[in-house]
């Protein structure tokens, strides 16, 4: 029932947001800065430690990110935890692309793709991934969402089944076949990581 009334809440907020009603993009983030919090804790932690960014860095430049936005058309719940997933995601590579300029020279560890150890993975990797999701949104927009919410959001599979509003069977078959794209595509010559399980 709480679900049910928050998700009420946010569609007549976005709806606010929409029509550019005065402070309408406050209440939003007043009413998902908890949820924000918890999923780039989750990423955050998954950084591993000596990570620049803090949980609430993160959040705070991506509500900043998202406030820049001209004329925000966030639709659903599913499209505006998919634009704050992407601010999350160009701050953590905009931030490793950083570390990535100081360390000059340091040859990259084999990529993961794995939430739990993504901890391993180096400022190096993290742009491959990058780069590789853009060239995979090419050929199926929704196998990046999937990843987008797994690796970078750390949702569950039925968490990312919910916003994507699709079942858990065909978030675990986007989940491994993206996988399996990202690998090939990171493994071809002159790629900086290689991904594997």
């Amino acid at each position: 029932m709480a679900d049910e009334r928050h998700d009420q809440d946010l569609s007549t907020i976005l709806e606010e947001v929409r029509r550019g009603e005065a402070g309408a993009t406050d209440r939003l983030f007043g009413l998902v800065y908890t949820e924000l919090k918890q999923l780039a804790h989750g990423r955050m932690a998954a950084e591993g430690p000596g990570h620049i960014l803090q949980t609430t860095a993160l959040v705070n430049e991506a509500y900043l990110k998202l406030c820049k936005t001209p004329k925000p058309n966030w639709e659903s719940r599913r499209h505006f935890f998919g634009a704050a997933a992407r601010a999350m995601r160009e701050i953590l590579v905009d931030s490793a692309r950083r570390d990535v300029a100081k360390k000059r020279g340091e040859r990259p560890r084999q990529v993961t793709l794995d939430h739990q150890l993504a901890s391993e993975e180096s400022p190096e990797d993290l742009i491959a991934i990058d780069q590789a999701l853009d060239r995979l949104g090419k050929h199926d927009p929704r196998m990046v969402e999937v990843v987008k919410y797994r690796y970078f959001l750390g949702l569950t599979v039925p968490e990312t089944a919910k916003l994507l509003e699709v079942s858990p069977r065909t978030v675990n078959t986007d989940w491994e076949m993206a996988k399996a794209w990202l690998r090939r595509e990171m493994a071809r010559p002159g790629e900086a990581g290689r991904a594997e399980d």
